[in-house]
C-alpha cells in the first residue's frame, strides 16, 4: 500500500539542471510516487536570484536562505545542484545533521571532500548519492559501487568531459585548429565563456577521483591526479595519429598496479586505435570502459552532460534514497578499506609518441636512438621526413615507464642536431 504522506525534498539551485529536476518532479509526479511507495513533494528551492521567473514552480517555494531551508527538519531529501566547494559543503553537513539525505551532482567538492561527506552521512545515519556527478546520464556509479562490489576491477578507461571530446572530435573529422572547434563548441553551448575548466582537465580529473576511489576501494583525491589539458593538441598531432591509424581523446584513466599494491589516476590527451570502442565516441558524448576480472570489459556510453541527462541521473538517486528512506535503510556508503596509495605519474608505464624536429643530415637517427637506448626506452618504430636541413623525426616507443621518458626527452634537448621536441602524446587503448 503507497503511504499517502509525502516525501519532501529540498532544491539546491534552478540552473540549468535544478530546473529539470523540478520540471520532471512535477510532470512525472505519479510515476514518481508509484516507483517510491509515496508521494515526492517539492518543498522549497533554494537560489541566488529570487526575481527570475522559473516556468513551472511556484513562487512560493522559492527562497534565497538555503541554510533556512536545509535546517528545516521535515526534510527528507535535498538535492544539491549548485556546484562548487562553498556553500555546498557546509549545506550539505548541515542537512545531514538535521535528518535529510543528499543527492548531489557536485564532482568538484566529492573529488575534494568526499572522505568527509560520507563521514557526515554515516555520523548522522544518511545517504549521500551523487550518480550525477560523473558522466551525466551514464549509469556508472551505481555498476561501480553495487554492481561489481563482488568483482576486482582493474582498470577504469574513458572519455568523461564532452566538451573536450567535441573539440576534439571537430579537429579530428573536419580538419579544424583547437581555436575554431573551441570557437563552435562555444556557439552550441557545449562550452562555457571560460572553458579553463574542461579544456585543462579539471573536470575531467574530479570525476577520474571519484571513479578511482569507487573502483579501488581507496581513498583518491583530486591533487592526487595527475592533469593535462588538451589546448596543446595540434592539427600536426591529429594527422599524426591518423598515420598511425589512431585518433586523439582527452582521457581519464584509473588503474590498479600489476602488483595490487598501488592505484593511479590521470587524465591526459593520449592516442588510442581507429579499432578500439573509445576511438568512435562522437560530438560530445562519454563513453567508459571498465576492466574487470570477472565480468572482463564494460562499456557505458551516452550523454555526458545537459540539464535533462543530468537530471535523469538525479531522479535516479533520488528514487533510491526516498524508497532507503521508507524501508528505514541506507545505501551503500564509502568504501575504502584497500587503503592504497596513489603512485605518481613518473611510475606509469604507457606507449609513447614523440615528434622531433631535427637536423637533415646523416647520424641523426642514430645519435636519437643512441639517447632512447642509454634511458631503457625501447623502440617500435620510426618515421623521418625533410628537406632542405631540416627535418621531422616521429618516434613511437614500447612501453616505458614516465620517469624514464621525461629523462630521455630531456637528454634529446640537449643534443645539437635536435631543434626541439614538437609535441610528446601518450598512446592508450592497446
Amino acid at each position: 500500500m503507497m503511504r499517502t504522506r509525502p516525501l519532501k525534498v529540498a532544491l539546491l539551485g534552478c540552473g540549468v539542471v535544478g530546473s529539470e529536476v523540478a520540471r520532471i518532479m512535477t510532470t512525472h509526479a505519479a510515476d514518481l510516487a508509484a516507483r517510491i511507495g509515496a508521494p515526492v513533494e517539492l518543498a522549497g528551492v533554494a537560489v541566488r536570484r529570487p526575481d527570475r521567473v522559473r516556468e513551472g514552480i511556484d513562487p512560493s517555494l522559492v527562497t534565497t536562505d538555503a541554510t533556512a531551508l536545509v535546517k528545516r527538519g521535515d526534510i527528507d531529501v535535498v538535492v544539491e545542484v549548485i556546484g562548487g566547494i562553498e556553500p555546498a559543503r557546509t549545506l550539505i553537513t548541515t542537512a545531514f545533521e538535521h535528518g535529510a539525505s543528499v543527492v548531489s551532482a557536485n564532482k568538484a567538492l566529492l573529488a575534494q571532500d568526499g572522505a568527509a561527506l560520507h563521514a557526515a552521512a554515516e555520523a548522522n545515519g544518511r545517504d549521500l548519492y551523487y550518480e550525477a556527478a560523473v558522466a551525466g546520464a551514464i549509469p556508472l556509479i551505481r555498476p561501480l559501487r553495487e554492481s561489481l562490489a563482488g568483482d576486482k576491477v582493474n582498470r577504469v578507461l574513458g572519455i568523461v568531459n564532452g566538451t573536450t571530446n567535441f573539440i576534439l572530435d571537430k579537429m579530428d573529422s573536419t580538419g579544424a585548429g583547437y581555436q575554431e572547434a573551441l570557437d563552435e563548441a562555444t556557439a552550441l553551448g557545449y562550452a562555457e565563456a571560460d572553458p579553463t575548466a574542461d579544456v585543462e582537465g579539471f573536470d575531467a580529473a574530479a570525476k577520474a577521483a571519484i571513479l578511482a576511489g569507487i573502483a579501488f576501494h581507496t581513498r583518491v583525491r583530486l591533487d592526487d591526479v595527475y592533469r593535462e589539458g588538451m589546448t596543446e593538441v595540434t592539427a600536426a598531432d591529429i594527422a599524426s595519429a591518423r598515420r598511425m591509424g589512431c585518433t586523439i581523446k582527452l582521457l581519464a584513466i584509473c588503474e590498479r598496479a600489476a602488483d595490487g599494491e598501488s592505484v593511479t589516476a590521470r587524465v591526459h590527451p593520449a592516442m588510442i586505435p581507429l579499432t578500439h570502442p573509445l576511438a568512435s565516441v562522437r560530438e560530445a558524448y562519454n563513453a567508459v570502459f571498465v576492466e574487470s576480472e570477472a565480468a572482463g570489459q564494460l562499456m557505458f556510453y551516452g550523454p555526458g552532460a545537459g540539464g535533462a541527462p543530468t537530471a535523469s541521473a538525479v531522479l535516479g538517486d533520488l528514487v533510491a534514497v526516498c524508497r532507503n528512506r521508507l524501508a528505514a535503510s541506507r545505501g551503500p556508503g564509502e568504501s575504502a578499506y584497500t587503503r592504497l596509495p596513489v603512485s605518481p605519474m613518473g611510475k606509469v608505464v604507457t606507449r609513447y609518441h614523440i615528434s622531433l624536429d631535427v637536423a637533415d643530415k646523416p647520424g641523426v637517427l642514430a645519435q636519437v636512438a643512441t639517447v632512447f637506448a642509454e634511458h631503457g626506452v625501447s623502440i617500435d618504430t620510426v618515421r623521418q621526413t625533410g628537406k632542405d636541413g631540416e627535418a621531422s623525426l616521429v618516434v613511437v616507443t614500447h612501453r616505458a615507464h614516465d620517469a624514464a621518458l621525461s629523462g630521455t626527452v630531456e637528454a634529446l634537448r640537449n643534443l645539437d642536431t635536435v631543434r626541439g621536441v614538437a609535441s610528446i602524446m601518450r598512446v592508450e587503448g592497446e
